[in-house]
């Protein structure tokens, strides 16, 4: 079995200067319908064959390992960023590119943010949510000018999205800050609209 790669990180940040790596955020479950999987895989595959490459949380497990996996089988590049304390309960994949360990949670999501030129957020938790809408507000603050999508697989972000137009009619979401969350069903067609987004000129406190 050929040795995984792997560097600790310390303070050096890589940032790309154009759509080189897309971060894709997504469970470490694979959910109760094939479909999750078969657009994880999808997306892994569409990724590699447009020569860009993947930053993702570095695990083996659910949507994760099928998303990587898919990746790697179609010749892309796959670097995964894990904290330690996951690395050494055995759930980090062992035939990455590249693994990348860091300290904590946060080294991991800051790490992730600074490697890539964009995000997607597949079908997921708890974890996946969190990090979408880290995204988000770091975007709506003027933080960073990246893309942030969505694939709504089988209607998954639905609710979700309901949930951010109630926001925008209740006053807390400028429609401008509604506009940068990017949706589709199909992977290349989100990674259309992530290519032509642009972000707010006005921070969201003014």
């Amino acid at each position: 079995m050929k040795a995984v790669p792997v560097r600790y990180h310390g303070t050096a940040f890589l940032l790309f200067s154009r759509m080189k790596t897309i971060a894709v955020y997504c469970g470490s479950s694979s959910g109760n319908k094939e479909i999750y999987k078969q657009e994880a895989a999808a997306t892994g595959r569409f990724l590699a064959q447009k020569g860009i490459d993947l930053v993702f949380g570095g695990g083996k497990v659910g949507l994760m390992g099928v998303l990587a996996d898919a990746a790697l089988e179609a010749g892309g590049k796959v670097s995964g960023v894990i904290p330690g304390f996951l690395q050494t309960k055995e759930v980090a994949h062992d035939k990455l590119s590249e693994l990348i360990v860091v300290e904590n949670m946060h080294a991991r999501k800051a790490l992730i943010h600074e490697m890539s030129d964009g995000f997607i957020a597949l079908p997921g938790g708890y974890g996946t949510l969190e990090e979408l809408f880290e995204m988000l507000t770091w975007g709506q603050l003027g933080l960073h000018p990246k893309p942030v999508g969505l694939l709504n697989t089988a209607g998954f972000y639905d609710h979700i999205l309901s949930s951010l137009d109630h926001m925008v009619q209740e006053g807390f979401v400028h429609e401008i800050n509604r506009k940068m969350v990017l949706c589709d069903h199909r992977p290349e067609d989100l990674y259309k609209k992530m290519l032509a987004y642009q972000a707010p000129a006005i921070p969201k406190w003014l």
